[in-house]
C-alpha cells in the first residue's frame, strides 16, 4: 500500500482500451523532494530546480515503475522530431518517442502542453508525443504517425493532462496557423470574453481533429485541465517558474 503523499498514489492511468500488455501513466506533483516553487516531484532538469533534486525524484521513479531499462528521455524543443527509444540512450533532441522494446519507457516532460499517447491494438508499438500548440500546428503527432509506421486505422490514442479550454487564451495568429491547415480546426477556438481578437483554444479538440485527418479513429481522454488543478499539476501558465510531470508509455514483458 502506498504511503501517504508517496508518488505511488497519486499517478494517472490511461483510460483507453489499451492491450494488457501496455501501461500508460503521468505523474503528478506529488511524492517527491523538490522543494518550492518545484514542490514535490518535479522530473524535468531544465527549469531551475535543483539537479539533485531531480535525480532523487528520478531515482524514486524509476523504484515505482521498476522497468528493465530506464526511460528514454528528451529534450524537447517543440518541435516536430520523433525518435526511436533505444535502451541506455541519454536525452535526445526530440518531441516524440517509439518504441517495439518490452520495458523500455517513452517519455515526455509536460507543464501545460497537451501529451500524446499511442499504442497499437495489438499491443506491439507505443509511443508519446510533447504536443504544445506549436508542435501540434507544426505537425508533432503527424511525425509520430509516420514513425509508428502502422495503419492509423490499427492506433489507439489517449490525451493526458494539459491546460483546459478556459484557460488556455491565444491571440489571432494562433488560430490563423491552425485554420490554414483545415477549417475543421475551427471547433477548437471560442472568442474571448475578455479580449477582443483574441481566442480560447481547445487543445484537445485541436489534436483531435489532427488525428481524425490523420485516420486515427480511436482518441480518449482529453478531461483534464493542469492550469485549474493546482493541487495535483504543474502548470507553465499558471506560475511561471514550476516543475513537470512525466507522460510515461512502455510494453511489459510478454
Amino acid at each position: 500500500m502506498a504511503a501517504p503523499g508517496d508518488a505511488s498514489s497519486n499517478l494517472v492511468y490511461a483510460d483507453w482500451p489499451a492491450p494488457d500488455c501496455v501501461t500508460a501513466l503521468v505523474t503528478t506533483r506529488s511524492g517527491g523532494v523538490s522543494k518550492a516553487p518545484y514542490q514535490s516531484f518535479n522530473l524535468g532538469g531544465h527549469v531551475g530546480d535543483h539537479i539533485a533534486a531531480v535525480a532523487q525524484n528520478r531515482k524514486r521513479l524509476q523504484a515505482l515503475i521498476n522497468t528493465p531499462h530506464q526511460p528514454q528521455w528528451l529534450d524537447q524543443v517543440h518541435g516536430t522530431r520523433a525518435v526511436e527509444a533505444l535502451p541506455g540512450q541519454g536525452p535526445v533532441e526530440a518531441d516524440a518517442v517509439m518504441t517495439s522494446e518490452p520495458g523500455l519507457p517513452c517519455a515526455v516532460l509536460t507543464a501545460d502542453c497537451l501529451p500524446v499517447f499511442f499504442t497499437t491494438a495489438s499491443g506491439d508499438r507505443v509511443a508519446v508525443a510533447h504536443a504544445g500548440w506549436r508542435g501540434l500546428a507544426a505537425g508533432i503527432l503527424e511525425q509520430t504517425l509516420a514513425g509508428l509506421n502502422v495503419p492509423a486505422q490499427e492506433l489507439i490514442a489517449w490525451l493526458g493532462p494539459a491546460i483546459g479550454v478556459d484557460h488556455f487564451e491565444v491571440g489571432p495568429e494562433v488560430r490563423r496557423v491552425f485554420m490554414d491547415y483545415s477549417a475543421e480546426c475551427g471547433s477548437g477556438f471560442r472568442p474571448s470574453e475578455m479580449r477582443a481578437g483574441h481566442w480560447h483554444a481547445d487543445i484537445y479538440q485541436l489534436a483531435r481533429v489532427r488525428l481524425q485527418i490523420n485516420d486515427v479513429s480511436q482518441v480518449y481522454g482529453g478531461n483534464f485541465c493542469t492550469y485549474r488543478e493546482n493541487e495535483r499539476f504543474y502548470s507553465y501558465r499558471r506560475d511561471g517558474i514550476t516543475g513537470r510531470m512525466v507522460s510515461l508509455v512502455w510494453l511489459e514483458s510478454r
